[in-house]
């Protein structure tokens, strides 16, 4: 299945505008029963006091092998993620399919080490990807190559630091492995996105990101890399990509997100003692975001993109430039994404608008996922009335049922 290659029928703009206040749209999919819960969670994550306290707990509880599996379960994981598997998470997809959002299956473990784990996790991520050949509800996959490859090598691999014979041969491993997968998306006819991850095993991310993307990408976009616009780097890194890809003939595809190492990169970066590869400022942050959508719909003749975030104002910023630009609202090359459990007032009414929507939509075991879910927790309440928001449209849904 996948993201089509040729536009549809155009959506007139006007007669479908988007609006972020419309709850009733926004919420459709929640009985009243499913919105008190997301009320409650959204009412705990409003606190980053809660929210730290709670993920250090949550740690320290599982290290020492507590039965707390089943609060984890019952709460945040219920509200974030799809389920334990691939099985388990088709009801949810479905849901998203319901109204016309896609659902992007995120096998959300990470941190293995193993050989046999890693294996695993390229066998699940070619799983995902059948998954998606036989259901139009999933037309992206995505990966994180941490999860395909040690995080100690691909440290090494980007510091550029001469490899053991044996660590060769292991890298050699993992790239056979991405090369699995990029090969089956081709042929499947999936995109295929690779996650962004820390500053420290960037380098040889893109180094693969970019090697996949020229290979498998010349008609359409199947492979493509993530930029975190938090750097103060990744501007001029996409301006450089458009000219390689133009170069080289290529597609290129990019998902462009703000970012999720946050305190992670400032903390290494002081405690090491070098400059912080971070943006000086949030506004920067905002600037530089909304600078690549710019760039991104100036060169849609070569790219593709996927506006991953959770912003509503960049996220009126790319709908009002393509407006400008007369592009219709579900052009092939342009999607939007949030993560699945947040934002559903941003994701509902722009589906419903007609614009091409995503939902990352972890799976795992619920110890696995915990990593996953305590970032999403802790970057999340740091953006700025970003819970505070998700409260509010919620209230405003319930008060709406209420006199309705």
């Amino acid at each position: 299945m996948g993201m089509s290659s040729e536009p549809t029928a155009p959506v007139s703009s006007d007669v479908r505008k988007v609006s972020f206040d419309d709850t009733r749209g926004a919420f459709a999919h929640l009985s009243n029963q499913e919105l008190r819960f997301s009320y409650w969670v959204f009412k705990l994550m409003n606190s980053p006091l809660v929210v730290k306290i709670s993920s250090q707990l949550g740690l320290l509880a599982l290290k020492l092998h507590l039965p707390v599996t089943w609060m984890i379960k019952a709460t945040i994981y219920r509200q974030f993620c799809g389920g334990e598997s691939i099985v388990d998470s088709r009801k949810s997809v479905q849901k998203l399919g319901n109204a016309g959002i896609g659902a992007i299956l995120d096998y959300s473990v990470e941190g293995l080490s193993h050989e046999k784990d890693l294996e695993g996790t390229a066998n699940e991520l070619l799983q995902v990807l059948h998954e998606a050949e036989d259901d139009p509800n999933i037309p992206i996959g995505c990966m994180k190559l941490s999860g395909i490859a040690r995080f100690a090598l691909l440290e090494k691999v980007s510091s550029k630091v001469q490899l053991t014979a044996e660590e060769q041969a292991e890298w050699e491993r993992a790239q056979g492995r991405l090369e699995r997968i990029c090969e089956k998306a081709a042929s499947l006819g999936v995109p295929m996105y690779i996650d962004a991850e820390e500053t420290w095993i960037q380098p040889a991310i893109d180094q693969l990101a970019e090697t996949m993307m020229q290979r498998f990408n010349s008609k359409r976009a199947i492979v493509f890399t993530t930029l975190q616009m938090y750097r103060h780097d990744r501007l001029a890194y996409f301006g450089k990509l458009i000219e390689r890809a133009r170069a080289e003939k290529f597609r290129l595809g990019v998902k462009l997100v703000r970012g999720a190492y946050l305190e992670k990169e400032n903390e290494r970066a002081r405690s090491k003692g070098y400059p912080t590869p971070m943006q000086a400022s949030k506004a920067n942050t905002d600037q530089d975001y909304d600078g690549a959508l710019d760039l991104a719909l100036k060169h849609l003749d070569c790219v593709e993109i996927c506006a991953g975030t959770h912003n509503e104002a960049s996220c009126m910023l790319l709908v009002e430039h393509m407006r400008q630009k007369g592009l219709p609202n579900n052009h092939p090359h342009i999607y939007f994404s949030q993560l699945y459990g947040m934002s559903d007032y941003m994701s509902y009414n722009l589906s419903g608008s007609g614009y091409n929507v995503t939902k990352y939509l972890p799976y795992g075991p619920v110890k696995a996922t915990v990593p996953y879910l305590i970032r999403r927790a802790e970057e999340n309440t740091a953006i700025a009335g970003q819970m505070s928001k998700e409260l509010r449209m919620i209230q405003q849904e319930q008060a709406r049922r209420k006199t309705s």
